[in-house]
């Protein structure tokens, strides 16, 4: 298994393939005038989603479906409003049943969070996690993290 970066490190954007951006709302943000932890949360599930719902690039086989089972987040930096964050993703291991990712939301050029993410491929009806196929491996390759072998 690969050491996972240090949270102290800073990450760098173009370390990750996978890249969208979104809106700070005002509603994200707490009595102290800052974006609330919690929505840290909700930003990073923005990124994932997005890619593993594109079904212009892939669709996964009937009867599965994706379910959290981790998410560490590190706080590095005060987010306000408005303002936009631009939100990288990368994938950093593929267990068994599971894909690990590497995620990070920037502001203005800084790394406002980072995170590390798991999820695990179900079987819909039984609710139990069910192996990655090697098609479902194969379709993650274009959003490896650059800097990490990803590890089985």
């Amino acid at each position: 298994m690969n050491a996972p970066a240090r949270l102290d490190s800073a990450p760098r954007i173009e370390d990750f393939p996978y890249r969208l951006t979104d809106n700070v709302r005002f509603a994200d943000l707490d009595p102290n005038g800052h974006v609330n932890n919690a929505v840290y949360a909700t930003y990073f599930e923005t990124g994932r989603v997005t890619l593993m719902k594109d079904q212009s690039y892939w669709r996964l086989p009937e009867g599965l479906a994706w379910i959290m089972v981790r998410l560490d987040i590190h706080f590095r930096a005060e987010l306000h409003w408005p303002g936009t964050i631009e939100m990288g993703l990368g994938v950093t291991k593929f267990g068994r049943t599971s894909v690990s990712f590497d995620q990070v939301a920037f502001s203005d050029g800084r790394c406002v969070a980072s995170a590390q993410a798991v999820t695990v491929l179900i079987d819909q009806a039984t609710r139990r996690p069910t192996p990655l196929t090697a098609d479902i491996i194969a379709k993650f390759q274009p959003w490896l993290r650059r800097g990490v072998a990803p590890s089985n």
